[in-house]
């Protein structure tokens, strides 16, 4: 009895130990299997490389200035009589806009136009006595340089006059007026500011070196954070022919057309000076480059080969996608693609999204970037609501 309990104990023994070899080793087999089959396509999207003209552009920021712009002031001292304007008018060359107290000047120049008067009619007088010599020449140039003292005197007091009347020096807009009637008014003492803003000025700076690619009645394109994707344009009026000696900046003034009065004096603007040259480059879109301290690169998606030269294709009879890591000099970059100077030819295909999941040689399916879509019918979506 004891031997047969034995015999039956190992058996089972052995049976568990069969068992579990048996799953160990369709383990390793699933592994095996796992490892050595073919890996999955990586999933990408793509574009391709296009050759199209591209205008070359000077980017730069700059600060908008009125063609005209003063701030009113005062030349001589006194009292606010009338204020002849209103806050924001626009008013014509000449226009009065402020009298002072002037009182003293009229009656001064009464007396002056007196005095004027009286060395007139002597004047008169001795250049008839002196003709038949009843007085001497001394007297007459006496005479002579009475009157012209008297109506020097009277143009001396017309002056001051005229100072105690401000006029706009040009026609535009006025300001918030700084200033009451019954003011008391010291020299210098601002009343308000005045701009014409019929046209403006964009002055900004670009580097030295780009010296040679301008010239006045350049074109410039410019915006504005105030009117999002809205675009203004402009011509170079004027270049410094001096270079700034802290920077090595050169400082360019653009003149642009205001006729809506859209634009305001103070204004930041983003502004590109449009070059003449207008050569084809081959483009693709910024999210295509993998920017590394190494250098830019692209992924270039073409058919996979064999050994054999042929093209792989999967069981389905599909040709096989593979990428090809290449490194590419870039140039400028705008609207949300970049010009490739080297390294990639028009036509060829470059993933633009999925890069960080591949290698050089890696499998590749290419599918559509979601985002892209998504931009693409949400106006869609939008204009059916």
């Amino acid at each position: 009895m004891l031997l047969r309990r034995m015999l039956i104990m190992l058996g089972v023994v052995l049976l568990v130990v069969l068992a579990l070899a048996a799953y160990k080793g369709f383990s390793i087999y699933q592994q095996i299997q796992m490892f050595s089959a073919p890996q999955p396509a990586i999933s990408v999207s793509a574009a391709h490389a296009e050759e199209q003209p591209w205008q070359g552009r000077l980017p730069a920021i700059g600060t908008l200035k009125a063609f005209q712009g003063v701030d009113l002031a005062a030349e001589v001292e006194g009292i606010v009589r009338d204020v002849m304007f209103e806050s924001g008018q626009k008013v014509t060359q000449g226009q009065p806009l402020i009298q002072l107290d002037s009182e003293v000047e009229r009656a001064s120049l009464a007396t002056a136009e007196a005095e004027r008067s009286l060395a007139q009619v002597e004047f008169e007088r001795g250049r008839s006595l002196v003709s038949r010599q009843n007085i001497s020449k001394s007297e007459f140039d006496r005479l002579s340089s009475t009157l012209q003292k008297a109506s020097a005197s009277v143009a001396q007091f017309k002056a001051q006059l005229e100072k105690k009347r401000i006029s706009a020096p040009f026609a535009g807009t006025i300001g918030i007026r700084q200033v009451d009637t019954g003011d008391y008014l010291s020299p210098g003492a601002t009343i308000a500011t005045l701009q014409d803003l019929s046209r403006l000025h964009v002055d900004f700076f670009l580097p030295e070196q780009r010296a040679p690619q301008l010239q006045v009645g350049q074109p410039v394109k410019l915006s504005v954070a105030a009117y999002p994707g809205q675009s203004f344009d402009g011509r170079i009026s004027a270049i410094n022919p001096k270079v700034e000696n802290e920077t090595r900046n050169l400082q360019v003034r653009a003149t642009l057309n205001n006729p809506d009065e859209k634009l305001l004096p103070g204004m930041f603007a983003n502004l590109e000076v449009l070059l003449p040259d207008d050569q084809p480059r081959v483009v693709v879109p910024e999210t295509a480059i993998t920017y590394t301290l190494y250098g830019n690169s692209v992924y270039v998606i073409a058919e996979k080969k064999g050994e054999d030269g042929e093209p792989v294709k999967d069981a389905d009879g599909t040709t096989q996608l593979a990428v090809e890591r290449r490194f590419v000099e870039t140039g400028e970059r705008r609207d949300g693609r970049v010009v490739v100077s080297k390294g990639l030819q028009a036509g060829e295909q470059v993933v633009t999204s999925g890069q960080l999941k591949l290698d050089n040689g890696a499998h590749v399916a290419i599918v559509d970037d979601q985002a892209q879509q998504l931009g693409t019918d949400e106006p869609a979506d939008a204009t059916a609501q």
